[in-house]
């Protein structure tokens, strides 16, 4: 069983999604961190993908896609992938759907419920590693980053206008995705406005018939 990941920015889900990689061996797939790889490489895709980029266009749905199935040809196929940023729009969910039947795999979309009102305020007080970009939430209260040791500083766009663009765009497109798994009865809810550590118990509770 794969988990797709949905969530207001700011909801945790990526602390969380660290659960599944680290405690039971999943896959990680996150749109961001896929296209850089990718456009580091010297292969056929990564080298388009680093052509858009350059451009300053948006990736096709279809390069995502294609993207995506690159990324499963290179795991074991037994492998469980947790999917973090995809799908975000109506359109690329069906896709999203039509490749995994493809590929004979079944999922679960987890949602994280948080106010938007929360999530302005965790936002504008996250933090980022200057080094590895290793994100950090509002309640983390040391300096430097536990993986490399970088300092910590608030991303130049958590400001209040543009994390209200971020979110209006997840209210406008991402949560008519949601509503879809929800009809389809593939949707797990998780309440996000809890701490991190009552989250996580949550979080492993309700997946635990799936892992």
């Amino acid at each position: 069983m794969d988990f797709v990941l949905f969530g207001i920015q700011g909801s945790g889900k990526g602390t969380q999604a660290r659960q599944l990689v680290d405690r039971f061996g999943f896959q990680y797939f996150e749109t961001g961190a896929a296209l850089r790889l990718l456009a580091s490489e010297s292969s056929p895709l990564g080298q388009k993908v680093k052509s858009i980029i350059e451009a300053g266009r948006l990736v096709p749905n279809e390069v995502v896609m294609e993207i995506i199935e690159d990324f499963m040809k290179k795991i074991p196929h037994a492998s469980k992938i947790v999917f973090d940023g995809i799908p975000r729009q109506t359109e690329q969910a069906e896709t999203f759907d039509a490749l995994m039947q493809n590929h004979h795999r079944d999922f679960r979309g987890i949602l994280f419920e948080l106010s938007r009102e929360k999530a302005e305020q965790r936002l504008l007080k996250r933090r980022m590693c200057t080094v590895c970009k290793t994100i950090y939430p509002a309640d983390f209260e040391k300096e430097n980053c536990e993986k490399c040791g970088g300092a910590l500083a608030v991303r130049k766009d958590d400001n209040l206008e543009s994390i209200r663009i971020r979110l209006d765009l997840f209210e406008q497109e991402t949560i008519p995705v949601v509503e879809r798994y929800k009809k389809k009865d593939r949707m797990i809810s998780i309440n996000a406005d809890q701490s991190i550590e009552a989250v996580n118990e949550e979080f492993l509770n309700k997946l635990h018939q799936y892992v």
